[in-house]
């Protein structure tokens, strides 16, 4: 691998904004083989998988982190990726899907308010390390879900070519999505 620059970057305008919009839950191994547009840009351009993407709609203090962890002493490198959310009202069908969420390590796809969807835990899925279920103890507390994701990886998350708002698989040519909402 070549570690040579290839290009710099000129300050952006000031159009984007913070958040996440939703995400998307998906069985590990599910995704198929995946295809990146070239070895020196680790954007997806394909995958070939049959799944179900389960959608969360989100609002407010959920988040996305991604933390580059790097080892002079020992040569490597590696990304740390986080997914917070928060999932407000508790409900026995929840606690069910949170606690198979808990024993699995998915593939999670985040589509943010900029119109970007990237994949979380690419090549070994996102491990629940964190999470609170809560009742809240004033009027306007949280009455729901603190869920923490976390996923170690080569590279940070991949964005993905041709997601549109709604369906981050919709470039995928050889996949067969199915979205689940509820």
């Amino acid at each position: 691998m070549a570690c040579d620059l290839t290009k710099g970057r000129a300050l952006p305008c000031r159009e984007s904004v913070g958040g996440i919009k939703a995400v998307y839950f998906v069985d590990f191994g599910d995704l198929g083989t995946i295809s990146l547009t070239s070895a020196t840009d680790d954007t997806i351009s394909d995958m070939d998988g049959t799944f179900s993407a389960y959608k969360y709609e989100l609002k407010g203090a959920s988040s996305v982190e991604q933390t580059i962890n790097a080892s002079r002493e020992n040569g490597t490198v590696f990304f740390d990726q986080a997914v917070n959310l928060t999932l407000p009202q508790l409900s026995k069908e929840d606690n069910n899907e949170l606690k198979l969420m808990a024993y699995g390590r998915p593939h999670i796809v985040v589509e943010d308010y900029n119109g970007n969807a990237y994949l979380v835990g690419r090549e070994n899925g996102a491990d629940v390390t964190g999470g609170t279920i809560v009742s809240g103890a004033a009027m306007g507390d949280l009455s729901g879900y603190t869920l923490t994701f976390n996923a170690m990886e080569r590279t940070a998350a991949n964005f993905i070519d041709g997601a549109i708002a709604g369906d981050p698989f919709d470039g995928m040519t050889s996949a067969t999505a199915t979205i689940v909402l509820s």
